[in-house]
This record gives C-alpha cells, sequence and structure tokens, in this order.
C-alpha cells in the first residue's frame, strides 16, 4: 500500500503468522435483531453474520481453529437472558460449522472499561487476532483495543473494505463530491460537516439537524427541533463555507398541536409545505419539494456521493417524500456512491434500492467518526499489533 492509502500501517489478513492450526480469536459486530417465536429467540436479519463469512472462510481454510465473539443488545455487565449469544450461535453453526461463538462480551464489565484483567482472560490460548467488527470500531471497549497489544492481528475482509472506502472520501475523491447529510441531532454530525467542508465541493444538510443551521441565520423554524447550544459552531460553519453548505429552502411542516406517526396514535394531522419562514407552532419534519429538486441537482452532478441520515421523519409517510427523492436520486447517480449506515440504510432498504448503490457502509456512528476523525480506536490498535508494519508502529 503507498503512503496516501487508508489501509496504510493497517496488518491485514496475509500479514498473520501461519495459521495451520493456530487458534484465532476473531471480533465481529453480531449485534443482530431478534424475533420470538414459539417461546424461543431468532435471528431475524442475518445480514452481519453473512458479512463475514468470507473472513471466516479464509482462516478456515489455512487451517485456523476460529472463535468469534460480539456483542448483543446493551446489557449493564451482568448476565442479561435476553441477550444470550445462543440464538446467533444457532445461525452462525448453520451458515459456518466448527466456528466457536463466545457469550456476550458485555456481559462483562471489563469490555467496556477495556480492563487488562478482562482483555488477559479474553485473549487466553489464542495465537492471532483478527478484527471484523466495524461497527464498534470506534469504541475503545476491550475486545476491540485490547488483543493487538498482546497478539499478531489483522483487520477482516469486511473492516479493511470500510477503511478504505470511507477513508478514500478524506484524501482524493473524484470531483465533484457532494455530500448529503440528514438525521436528528445536529451535535453528531457538526464535526462531519466541519471534517467534510474541507474536502468536498457541496454539503446539503436535512432532517432535523438542518434546524439549527437554519436558526443559526436568523431564520424562524416555529416549533421544529433546534439545538441552542450549537448555533454559534453552525453559524461559524456557514461564514467558513469552505463548502457551500445547501440548506432547506422550504419545508414540509405539521400543524400546531399536530401529532406525527410514533406519537402514541396515527398521524392524522393537517401539513403543508411551508418556507422559507416557518411560522410559530408549526414543526418542520421534512424537506419540500424545491429543496428536494435542489439536493437532486447536486446529487445528478456527483463524481463522488455520501449519503448519511434521512432528511424527514420518513417512518411517517406525509414526511417521507424527502427521503424518497434524495434516496432515488442516489441510486441513480452516475457517480461512486456511498451510503453511511444507520437510518440511511434502512430507508434504501425500504425502497429497494440498495443494490444500485456501489457501497453500503455496515456503522452509522463509526463511518462518521471517521470521517470526522480520520482514524479510529480499532486502527489505532491494530497499527500497534506486533506484527504491524514498523514504520507505523506505535
Amino acid at each position: 500500500m503507498g503512503a496516501e492509502s487508508p489501509l496504510a500501517g493497517l496488518p491485514l489478513l496475509e500479514d498473520l503468522p501461519p495459521l495451520e492450526g493456530a487458534r484465532v480469536l476473531v471480533r465481529t459486530d453480531y449485534n443482530v435483531p431478534l424475533d420470538e417465536r414459539d417461546g424461543q429467540r431468532w435471528v431475524a436479519d442475518d445480514f452481519r453474520i453473512r458479512a463475514s463469512l468470507e473472513t471466516l472462510g479464509w482462516l478456515q481454510a489455512r487451517g485456523a481453529r476460529v472463535t468469534v465473539c460480539s456483542h448483543l443488545g446493551r446489557p449493564d455487565g451482568a448476565f442479561d437472558p435476553r441477550w444470550t449469544m445462543e440464538p446467533v450461535a444457532r445461525r452462525l453453526h448453520e451458515l459456518c460449522p466448527q466456528v466457536e461463538l463466545l457469550e456476550n462480551l458485555r456481559f462483562d464489565p471489563g469490555e467496556k472499561a477495556d480492563a487488562p484483567e478482562f482483555v488477559d482472560r479474553l485473549v487466553a490460548g489464542f495465537d492471532a487476532y483478527v478484527n471484523e467488527a466495524f461497527g464498534v470500531a470506534h469504541r475503545a471497549h476491550g475486545s476491540v483495543v485490547g488483543p493487538p497489544r498482546r497478539l499478531p492481528s489483522a483487520a477482516g475482509r469486511l473492516l479493511a473494505r470500510e477503511v478504505e472506502v470511507l477513508g478514500g472520501l478524506l484524501r482524493q475523491p473524484k470531483r465533484p463530491f457532494v455530500v448529503v447529510l440528514g438525521g436528528a441531532k445536529v451535535a453528531d454530525k457538526i464535526g462531519v460537516v466541519r471534517s467534510l467542508a474541507a474536502v468536498a465541493d457541496v454539503i446539503a444538510v436535512g432532517g432535523a439537524m438542518a434546524f439549527t443551521f437554519l436558526a443559526a441565520l436568523g431564520r424562524q423554524v416555529g416549533s421544529s427541533i433546534v439545538d441552542p447550544e450549537h448555533l454559534e459552531e453552525c453559524r461559524a460553519l456557514l461564514v467558513e463555507q469552505e463548502a457551500p453548505i445547501l440548506l432547506p429552502s422550504d419545508v414540509v411542516a405539521l400543524e400546531p398541536g399536530g401529532r406525527a406517526l410514533g406519537a402514541g396514535v396515527p398521524g392524522v394531522s393537517d401539513t403543508k409545505v411551508l418556507g422559507p419562514h416557518i411560522p410559530d407552532g408549526w414543526q418542520g419534519l421534512d424537506i419540500g419539494p424545491d429543496t428536494a429538486s435542489a439536493f437532486e441537482e447536486a446529487i445528478a452532478s456527483a463524481k463522488t456521493l455520501f449519503w448519511n441520515g434521512p432528511l424527514g421523519a420518513f417512518e411517517d409517510p406525509r414526511f417521507a417524500e424527502g427521503t424518497r427523492r434524495i434516496a432515488q436520486a442516489v441510486a441513480a447517480c452516475p457517480g461512486h456512491t456511498v451510503v453511511g449506515g444507520g437510518d440511511s440504510v434502512r430507508a434504501i432498504d425500504r425502497l429497494g434500492v440498495a443494490e444500485r448503490i456501489d457501497f453500503v457502509s455496515t456503522g452509522g456512528g463509526a463511518s462518521l467518526a471517521l470521517l470526522e476523525h480520520g482514524d479510529l480506536p480499532a486502527l489505532a490498535a491494530l497499527r500497534g499489533a506486533p506484527n504491524a508494519p514498523s514504520a507505523y508502529r506505535s
């Protein structure tokens, strides 16, 4: 790999010692949805399990004895029968026999604390470690950053692909490079906006996070969600404008006192297209048709396109049109298209356009953290492994 490659310094599977007869611990992200039928829990969506099979098969083909570890749900550092890995293990054994799956890592408080004694127990008896869990690569947890301090380690195929594609956006993207960001919380994405503004040609901002930017411009936003703690930061970004930031010129708003789906009753209240100012009491919940057209025009021009976050409350059909139009535009974009995990993936799956996207990330939070910081705790740990290229070893 050249010095400019996002994978520079990262040990890959080929960098592991000979594997015949070796015991290999693989950290995966099997935090999958579960269903309950006939009193038993079953995996409802095995996409994350199937995504790891390339790496597991590669290791087994070279004679390794593979053990997988993962978390599931949010147990609070203690055993919780709701989050046992047993249903995941059943599905894994159907897809990839002769692979052992350890119990939920987060049953032990040492996982989140990166406790040395927890890591010692985890790696005991293993000869090598592989990280195939991009979804938690931004977490400095014991199973993520601990093993590379003790064992020859490598990035699995899926993790390496994520780093190569997402890291490549920060280096030499084909231009125009267009970014579309949505979602609810501006606090989660303002750092990403700042980072991408240095490399993107256009950043289109929608979803609830857009209203803090609009309020920072002095626009009236009615009862729309605004984060007052980040108003000044948004104002500064708009003034700096390293890349033009497109904001909604119109929105689909809910009438005063109205309810949206998910608020306990069906969404039956009146809506109206408003803009550029939203009167008191009205709440913006989707980008309007003029905004969608402007965003579509930017997307159509892109040679590189990154999208993360829905453009409205798309669970409610009255506020789903903006996200639908943007998803269709991204699917039709002739450039290289990347969708950054999270609710955006649910949207493209629901609309049936996922197969028309060039790359769909498996980690929403991790993809944003990588784009914001240019690095992740998991990657730094791997570069410090004993078998990592010496020039990069920390």
